[in-house]
């Protein structure tokens, strides 16, 4: 058994890892991915939660992940070189030319991605049609998909909102709620409201947790997997985490800018300080 322990100091050097491929390229986005390390920290090091294995992407059994909000791409990266399908030499070379780690991801060039994605509002369609063809294939492996609040502001998303309870999908969502999207905070941009009870009036079955307890996004998405396997016909789950944009580098939390852009040198020294690292 994992310790909570054990993921947070994973979910650190995921950050670490996240503020380096970043300064590397030059470009990117290290807001999101660090706001959502604890998360993706806890599904990859938690096999109660997330069902996968490195050395076998193409496992028939395994639990399928979309990736919604493909320009956070950095934080699956990390997790994923953390938990041994890549090595940091090959992360490091993320949006350089020829590399397989696009600066949103691609399953052309990186076959370990279950979906491409970039243009946001998509990956909860792309979800509930896995999780539906779960069902007909008799399969018993979960479908979980990232996506954003920003996002929410996609029509497509509450397309797939309705499709999902409709059809009883065996689907489990969870959103990077931090308020804050591209242009600036979602509250000024275009109010989303109360999303636990939109999506609630929709039939999902949600709750709020804070995104960055380990204790509380294990026992969240360890709940909504265990249901899921023993009935996929409960309908569709919905996990709403409290996060900060830009977690653990003091001048990067909850400042908009810290959306799409890359730490300058003096800067990534100030980051990596903040993450305990001497440099």
């Amino acid at each position: 058994m994992v310790s909570d322990q054990q993921i947070a100091e994973q979910a650190v050097k995921i950050r670490r890892l996240i503020v380096r491929m970043v300064h590397a390229a030059k470009c990117g986005h290290p807001g999101g991915p660090l706001g959502m390390a604890d998360i993706f920290a806890s599904l990859y090091f938690d096999p109660e939660i997330f069902r996968h294995n490195p050395k076998r992407t193409d496992w028939p059994d395994r639990d399928r992940l979309i990736l919604s909000n493909g320009h956070t791409c950095a934080v699956r990266y990390a997790a994923m070189c953390a938990s041994g399908y890549f090595t940091e030499k090959e992360v490091l070379t993320f949006r350089k030319l020829g590399s397989p780690f696009q600066g949103h991801p691609s399953t052309k060039f990186l076959p370990a991605m279950e979906n491409s994605s970039g243009s946001l509002g998509q990956g909860l369609s792309t979800a509930v049609g896995l999780a539906l063809g779960r069902r007909v294939q008799k399969k018993n492996y979960n479908v979980f998909v990232c996506i954003s609040d920003g996002e929410c502001g996609e029509g497509m998303t509450w397309e797939a909102a309705t499709a999902a309870v409709h059809h009883r999908a065996p689907v489990i969502a969870f959103m990077d709620y931090n308020g804050i999207q591209i242009d600036g905070f979602t509250r000024d941009v275009c109010d989303l409201g109360d999303l636990e009870k939109k999506f609630g009036s929709f039939g999902w079955q949600v709750e709020t947790r804070n995104g960055h307890s380990i204790p509380e996004i294990r026992e969240a998405l360890g709940s909504a997997a265990e249901r899921l396997r023993k009935n996929p016909n409960v309908g569709p789950q919905m996990v709403l985490f409290k996060t900060v944009l830009g977690k653990g580098v003091s001048y990067m939390e909850n400042v908009p800018g810290w959306h799409g852009k890359a730490p300058n040198d003096e800067e990534f020294k100030r980051a990596m300080r903040d993450l305990g690292v001497a440099v």
